[in-house]
């Protein structure tokens, strides 16, 4: 049996590079592994930072998906 989590949801809009990152760093600390972080983001630089955020500390980006207003990208925590 697979465990569910709640996806937990982090408003970003309107931040500025580096903070999107910086904050979606520091609420995934404060998750257990498997948990799932939804982050949105205004700041197009997050379309670069925030997938190469997560692989360097081997976080699973789910998805990663753009509308004309927003960024947003679905992050699973991992054991880290």
């Amino acid at each position: 049996m697979t465990e569910r989590h709640p996806e937990i949801t982090l408003d970003l809009m309107g931040l500025l590079c580096p903070l999107p990152v910086l904050k979606a760093r520091k609420r995934l600390g404060t998750m257990k592994a498997g948990e799932i972080l939804v982050v949105t983001a205004t700041d197009p630089m997050s379309a670069i930072d925030i997938p190469h955020f997560c692989i360097e500390q081997g976080h699973e980006l789910l998805e990663q998906t753009q509308s004309a207003q927003s960024f947003s990208f679905r992050i699973r925590k991992t054991h880290r």
